[in-house]
């Protein structure tokens, strides 16, 4: 856990999760492999520094954990920009990046397909796999309890932000030092880009946001979960908005480690008009 000293405020070596899970005999296995996920809908603008951003957490983690794997997997949704391009671009230069072209329109598909495309090698290119590329839903429950069980399944991890978002250079060892520990999903927090937001509206956002009871934080631009616990609990529905929290009461319905984590925090556009009429871009518009 060296990698939360002075890091986290508020978490510590000796700080629970929100709810117990039921680990193995032999305590919580080790992470081995993450899995970064990240769906693009027409984001030329900024989708570059959040790929930079990411590199330098998956070299941050190569240096902190050298037995540690990480991947990008850019789910590029029916995008009719340079975000294509950019992609491309970036897994030329770096062959940790993968890239999935689709046109799915709805944020939990693309999730949903970014996360099966990564776990390609758990899931085998199967029926399960083929569903989700599709576009259907992930799979039954029970097909996704078989898969949950799986040793690779424990011992992957599952990265999700959005391009339009910066992660800090930290974000992926934290993720995997907080999941050694027991912890089956990590909620961190998002601050809105002050450079694209007016100085009182982003107030008025800090203002609110620092009241809000920390558990009730869950956004799909800075969330980490176990495989295991993300199959077992169905995976991202294929919704247009809400999937992230959708997923997180499952998670917590089903009695798995959630962490919240205030302090690991990611920059995210602070624009007033965004992809889901409920999204983050609507909230800040209503402040």
């Amino acid at each position: 856990m060296a990698e939360l000293a002075g890091v986290l405020p508020g978490t510590t070596p000796g700080s629970r999760a929100e709810r117990t899970a039921s680990p193995a005999a032999s305590g919580p296995v080790p992470v081995g492999q993450v899995l970064v996920v990240v769906p693009v809908r027409n984001e030329e603008a900024l989708l570059g520094a959040c790929i930079e951003h990411i590199r330098v957490a998956m070299d941050r983690l190569a240096e902190a954990r050298p037995g540690c794997s990480a991947t990008l997997t850019l789910v590029l949704d029916s995008c009719t920009d340079t975000s294509g391009r950019i992609a491309s671009a970036a897994a030329a230069r770096d062959p940790r990046i993968r890239i999935l072209d689709a046109r799915f329109g709805s944020v939990g598909a693309a999730r949903a397909a970014g996360a099966a495309a990564a776990l390609g090698s758990l899931l085998r290119g199967g029926p399960v796999l083929d569903t989700v590329l599709a576009g259907g839903p992930v799979a039954s429950g029970g097909e996704l309890t078989v898969l949950a069980g799986g040793s690779m399944a424990s011992q992957a991890w599952i990265a999700c932000t959005d391009a339009d978002t910066r992660v800090p250079g930290h974000w992926l060892s934290v993720q995997a030092a907080l999941a050694d520990a027991g912890a089956d999903a990590v909620l961190g927090t998002v601050e809105p880009d002050p450079d694209e937001l007016d100085a009182v509206r982003l107030s008025s956002w800090r203002r609110q946001y620092t009241q809000q009871d920390r558990h009730s934080r869950i956004h799909g631009a800075n969330l980490g979960l176990r495989a295991s616990a993300y199959l077992a609990a169905g995976g991202f529905e294929s919704v247009s908005e809400h999937e992230d929290v959708r997923l997180v009461a499952r998670l917590r319905a089903a009695g798995a480690a959630v962490r919240s984590c205030p302090g690991l925090t990611a920059v995210t556009s602070g624009r007033l008009h965004g992809r889901t009429p409920a999204g983050f871009a609507g909230y800040l518009a209503g402040l």
